[in-house]
This record gives structure tokens, sequence and C-alpha cells, in this order.
């Protein structure tokens, strides 16, 4: 087992049937990608999309998690191919997927990684390294990584590619500027880059969680409003996919809460995000 970073480490096969189709449109996917695969959310869409006869290409940073998902994949009939990767080095991303891409096609990639951070109430502004990093995974790397698909994909005038963003890019978040802005970013592109590429048959979705019960959240100190569980998400995200959605928030609620705040005077809106106070407990 090779454990060096951008590596391909092992693969396992699966048994069973192949895949059929069914009522969800997830059954034509026969090579799926997914990056943060280690992550609360990464873990459980690639348990839910583990199947007799469907190929997975599982990225992530922890070695051990991801050796253990890729052998509860495999028993579940898929076969499975992990990548120990750090997303901060693009340019070996971009590197990594063009070989996954020539080996397998995928015909699904699911860009999940992402890092949080929150500026200290008594820090005045953010650590720039955690800035830095924050920009090159949440932003750089997967628009990066998602238009080497597109472009694989093109090709094959069919493919999906979901981005995962957040609530938090619809915000000025004074305490979380960096990735704030990372998510805004990432949700301009996927806007702009679906108009691009629908025409040549490629589908992009951008998925818009509020708070995921995952290790991620749960270092973040006070209230998590309409809390939903990974498993959950990892469902209707995948419902989502299936369904060809160009953008997908969820909970309910957080549906409901853009179209209110658009409502809100400039004023009012930094009053009242001037004002929240939060928190988190270090990595």
């Amino acid at each position: 087992m090779k454990n060096s970073t951008g590596d391909a480490s092992f693969s396992l096969n699966g048994k069973g049937k192949n895949v059929k189709s069914d009522a969800s449109g997830e059954g034509v996917l026969r090579s799926v990608l997914i990056t943060g695969a280690t992550g609360g959310i990464g873990a459980e869409l690639a348990h839910h999309y583990a199947a007799p006869g469907r190929t997975l290409i599982l990225w992530g940073r922890n070695a051990q998690r991801l050796s253990q998902l890729a052998m509860e994949c495999c028993s579940s009939g898929a076969v499975v191919h992990t990548r120990q990767i750090d997303l901060c080095d693009g340019a070996a991303a971009l590197k990594a997927f063009e070989e996954d891409d020539a080996a397998h096609k995928p015909d699904c990639v699911v860009l999940g990684a992402g890092l949080s951070d929150i500026q200290s109430l008594d820090d005045k502004t953010e650590d720039p390294q955690k800035v830095l990093q924050l920009g090159l995974v949440n932003y750089a790397t997967p628009v990066t990584l998602a238009t080497a698909a597109a472009k694989s994909m093109v090709e094959r005038r069919s493919g999906h590619i979901a981005l995962i963003g957040s609530v938090a890019g619809f915000y000025e978040m004074p305490f979380s500027a960096a990735y704030s802005s990372s998510k805004s970013g990432l949700a301009f592109f996927a806007r702009s880059a679906g108009l691009a590429w629908r025409q040549y048959g490629v589908q992009l979705t951008l998925i818009v969680p509020g708070f995921v019960d995952t290790p991620m959240s749960q270092r973040l100190e006070g209230p998590r409003p309409f809390l939903v569980p990974a498993k959950k998400a990892a469902r209707l995200i995948a419902r989502a996919i299936a369904q060809g959605r160009r953008e997908y928030i969820f909970p309910w609620p957080f549906r409901v809460l853009r179209v209110v705040e658009r409502l809100l005077p400039q004023k009012l809106r930094e009053h009242i995000l001037l004002r929240l106070a939060v928190g988190q407990t270090e990595r």
C-alpha cells in the first residue's frame, strides 16, 4: 500500500451484479469520484453510492479513515480506488485528477473537500496562513478540478459535477470572512460554469447546506439551527444530483431565510452580522 501524498494508495474489488437503473436515476452512474471522502458528508456519500458494479474513486487526507471507508464500500459491492491527497497543493491535485480521469472516466464528480475557520474573538483579523489554505481548498482547487472534469466530460457529451458550497456564502460574515467569501466565490463559479457547460451535455449542481452534523461543524461553539445528520444530508445531495438540480439549498428554512434576508436594508443586515458571536474549538 502506498501512502505518499497524491498517489493512489490501493484499490479493492467488490462483488455483485452490475448496477441497474432505479427511479432516482442514480443507477446510470458507473463511476463516481468524491473529494473530501474522509469527512462527514463525503464518507456518507461514499456509503450511499457504494453498490455492485459501480466504481468509487475516493480522495481524502486521512489514510486510516480512507482505508476503512474503502473496505466498507467494497463490502457493499463497489470497486474502490483511493487517493490520499492534500488539496492545498492544487497542481498535484490537478495531476492526480487527470490520472484518475484517464483510468476511470468518472461520470459524476463530487467536489466536497473543504476547510472552515472562525476568527478568535480576541483577534482583530484572521490568520493569513489559514486564509491562504481556505482559498486553495474551498475555491481554487475545486474550481480547477471541476474545469478539468468538464473538459473530459464535454468530449463525452455527458457527465455531472457537484460542488459543495455553504449558506455562509450568502452572508458577509465578519468573523469568518475568508470562509464565507470562498463559498460565495464557489457559488458564482457554479452559476457561470454551469451556464457555459450545460450546452455540451455537462450538468453542474451547487449544493448549499446549512448546518450538518459533522466533525467540522461540531467545532463550532454556539447553536447550530436546523442541524441535519450527515447521512440524511448525503441522501439529499444524491437526490439533488440525480434530479439534475442547478442549485439545492437545505434544509428548507434556509431557503426561506434566503428570501427574507434579501428584503433587509443593507445597514440592518450589517448590524445583525456584526453582532453575531460565534467561536470554535481548535482542531
